[in-house]
């Protein structure tokens, strides 16, 4: 994140215009909730299909993953504002991480910055063993702490990898351009990404040094923790849980945002570089020895602030799957990039929000969610594809229009609707009740010539369950229209 007059930055890029894809849009995930400046959400390991926001204030909230859920059913899972140093410009509690086995011994780690001196604390606290939904706040075990010489470039993200190890983002310190070259200098935590083993510790640790680590036992080339170096303020990274790739979106200084795949003990340039370019010295710089990005994008266009994403791999929107889903804080815009074997394949902007980007998140059925960074702020995730449990019926093309009246009816609570299109077309399929407001979008895309079928479940567009009662659903091209009328029997 940064600190920035947002709102001319916002205002200016309204005025410029990008391709993008128009089916794909952004819809409230929780309709009925609103959020003090979330900046992470996740989910538990313990199949409870619970939601955790946290928020910058140091308040951590769970509720059921459940559209139609209301405030009177979110609960504080944990309170730590007393300890945080602020809650405004990038400290605040800021990272939560459950450890894998959590459904056997309740533990959580969070990040946050705390007073006096201002610094850094990794800790863990233990779940409540009165109530699932609240964590004991007397059982903090604090993991590593290290002092920040700024208030900004406090990375943030914690991470159990597929390793099993626990990672941690650093950023290199604050101020501006690094000026105690923190990031290149491996004696110190700032400006990087840590690996730790928390699942072992020593008379003076809370954890372990892995052996794969780069600088294990050589203290005099860096810290044991560091796992990669070079960064500048990584606040958001995260691993695809099929290729184990680790993708790292590094805040930029002025110029360049820049997406980097992290490898164990690879420098990432900053400061010497900004992106691809020269910035300590700005010019003649030497590069040996640095990793480049695999993505750079310039502020050309009002954008000034990479928040990274994941590898998308849910069900709602199934032509983003491996798609690396990613944003800018100061404009809104989210892009999908694609990388396989060594290379970005493709890189496009996928929808431009008005939102403030201060993460994204992940449900326990790897569902993406956006978050606005705002005291009154919203979640969000994708509309649901809307071919999503279309099927082809048989492999004959039709000569012409049908909708076929939809079996069984009267029905309760699920009823199959089959119809034919004899050519590509777009088309509409809608559930109206009987004053003619629309109730439910079943299909609303492109598709080719046939036979298809498609179950009607009886909710509206929200999920909620609809009423007994008559409704229409209603078949829509560019050249037919046909209507039908059924019965919801409860």
């Amino acid at each position: 994140m940064k600190t920035f007059i947002i709102s001319i930055i916002i205002l200016i890029s309204f005025n410029i215009t990008f391709p993008q894809n128009p089916n794909i849009q952004l819809v409230e995930a929780f309709p009925n909730l609103i959020f003090n400046k979330p900046v992470h959400l996740t989910f538990s390991p313990d199949g409870t299909n619970r939601i955790f926001v946290v928020e910058q204030n140091g308040i951590i909230k769970v509720f059921q993953n459940d559209t139609n859920i209301t405030s009177g059913q979110v609960n504080i899972f944990l309170d730590i504002t007393n300890k945080i140093s602020s809650s405004v410009g990038e400290e605040g509690l800021l990272g939560l991480a459950f450890h894998p086995n959590f459904i056997n011994n309740g533990y959580i780690y969070i990040n946050y910055t705390a007073p006096n001196p201002l610094r850094t604390i990794i800790s863990r606290f233990k779940l409540s063993s009165q109530n699932q939904n609240k964590i004991d706040s007397l059982s903090e075990t604090i993991i590593l702490t290290f002092t920040q010489p700024f208030s900004n470039h406090n990375g943030g993200t914690l991470l159990f990898g597929l390793d099993g190890y626990f990672y941690i983002s650093t950023g290199d310190g604050g101020s501006s351009g690094d000026p105690f070259n923190n990031a290149q200098n491996t004696q110190t935590l700032l400006g990087k990404i840590l690996r730790i083993d928390i699942n072992d510790s020593t008379p003076s640790t809370k954890y372990v040094i892995p052996p794969t680590n780069p600088f294990y036992n050589n203290p005099s080339a860096g810290l044991g923790e560091i796992y990669a170096y070079g960064l500048r303020n990584p606040w958001k990274f995260s691993q695809d849980v099929v290729t184990g790739l680790i993708y790292a979106a590094d805040v930029g200084q002025s110029s360049f945002e820049e997406i980097d795949i992290i490898y164990s003990g690879h420098n990432y340039g900053w400061r010497v570089l900004e992106g691809f370019s020269c910035f300590n010295p700005p010019v003649g710089c030497d590069t040996t020895g640095k990793t480049m990005p695999i993505k750079v994008y310039s502020h050309s266009q009002g954008d000034c602030s990479i928040t990274g994403g994941y590898v998308y791999r849910g069900s709602r929107r199934p032509e983003l799957n491996g798609a690396y889903i990613y944003g800018d804080y100061c404009t809104g815009r989210i892009w999908m990039l694609r990388y396989q074997n060594g290379s970005v394949i493709s890189d496009s902007l996928l929808i431009d929000s008005p939102y403030l980007i201060s993460s994204f998140g992940i449900d326990q059925n790897n569902e993406l969610y956006v978050l606005h960074h705002s005291a009154n702020g919203k979640i969000y995730r994708f509309n649901i594809n809307p071919s999503i449990g279309i099927k082809n019926i048989n492999n004959t093309l039709p000569e012409k229009y049908l909708l076929k009246q939809n079996y069984p009816n009267p029905f309760n609570p699920t009823t199959k609707i089959e119809f034919s299109i004899p050519e590509l077309t777009y088309i509409t399929l809608k559930i109206y009740n009987t004053t003619g407001k629309e109730v439910k979008t079943l299909i609303n895309t492109r598709l080719q010539s046939g036979n298809y079928s498609i179950i009607f479940d009886g909710k509206d567009n929200f999920g909620n369950i609809l009423p007994s009662g008559v409704y229409f659903y209603s078949l829509k091209t560019d050249t037919y229209f046909e209507s039908k009328r059924m019965v919801l029997v409860k």
